[in-house]
């Protein structure tokens, strides 16, 4: 299957090696965001653009009929673009598959399963700490910082503290630049620091991971408890997620199976290379 990648930022260019490393894919080209997009020649398009100009990117390829993939991950707006983009998927029969990156991603399919392991009860997902990379974009988007980094620092169950280091512009005044990061939806809703500091790329990590932990009732049985974690390269990962799912992207149109589809609405099986013998005799 030939892939295309939109957007070259750490997403991409992780998302390329991926490419080269899948033994049924070809990389069909690398764009940026002021490129034709009617030149586009791919299967499937990895939409690694930053997550609020996924929207607009994916629904010009959609209605061309090519499939996408994008690792959106503003979670209270995921149902809004599945709906939208679905549309457009089912008219001009192709396939997106959307927030599809580790967290909303490959973590969902984990809490989907551990739910379904114990169906009462509650999971906590805690991230880092590390370099959120879609708070980290916001934050440079925001009038007056030259530079960015955004770190996650767990507290625990579910709860999560913003350290947001950031280069000024020149002339630009802290307690504005404070004031609009703090009031932005990527921050609103968790405890957020915004830290002025002379270098952002002295600190700048991209390493993250997380502890994922339910704790449950399978039928009448208590005190049923999983835990997930896992340290990681965070824009390796993502584009690792994103060209597996553009393997079930591409097996989805060849099936039929039109529309926007987050990652636990896949088959797993969809993502791996290989044929559906081998993989079940592998891993069943």
């Amino acid at each position: 299957m030939k892939v295309a990648i939109l957007g070259y930022g750490n997403i991409g260019k992780a998302a390329e090696e991926a490419i080269k490393a899948a033994p049924d894919m070809e990389l069909a080209g690398i764009f940026h965001h002021n490129d034709c997009l009617e030149c586009i020649d791919a299967d499937v398009v990895l939409v690694a653009t930053p997550t609020r100009e996924v929207q607009k990117f994916a629904t010009v390829l959609a209605a061309r009929g090519i499939c996408t993939v994008d690792s959106f991950d503003i979670h209270g707006q995921i149902w809004n673009l599945r709906s939208s983009l679905d549309a457009v998927c089912q008219a001009n029969k192709c396939v997106s598959v959307i927030s599809a990156g580790w967290d909303p991603g490959s973590d969902s399919m984990i809490r989907a399963l551990l739910m379904a392991l114990a169906p009462q009860g509650i999971t906590y997902t805690n991230f880092g700490p590390g370099r959120s990379m879609g708070h980290t974009v916001a934050a440079k988007a925001i009038k007056g910082v030259k530079n960015a980094l955004s770190m996650t620092i767990p507290l625990g169950t579910g709860i999560h503290r913003r350290m947001v280091y950031i280069e000024l512009e020149e002339g630009a005044d802290f307690k504005t630049v404070e004031a609009a990061i703090l009031a932005d939806d990527y921050f609103a809703h968790d405890e957020t620091h915004v830290i002025a500091v002379e270098s952002v790329d002295a600190l700048n990590n991209v390493a993250h991971g997380v502890n994922l932990v339910r704790s449950g009732v399978s039928g009448e049985t208590h005190n049923q408890r999983f835990e997930f974690n896992m340290a990681i390269n965070n824009p390796a990962l993502t584009g690792q997620v994103m060209v597996s799912c553009a393997r079930a992207a591409f097996r989805m149109k060849a099936r039929g199976q039109f529309g926007a589809k987050t990652m636990i609405e896949l088959a797993p099986i969809d993502l791996l290379a290989g044929d559906p013998e081998s993989l079940v005799k592998a891993l069943v």
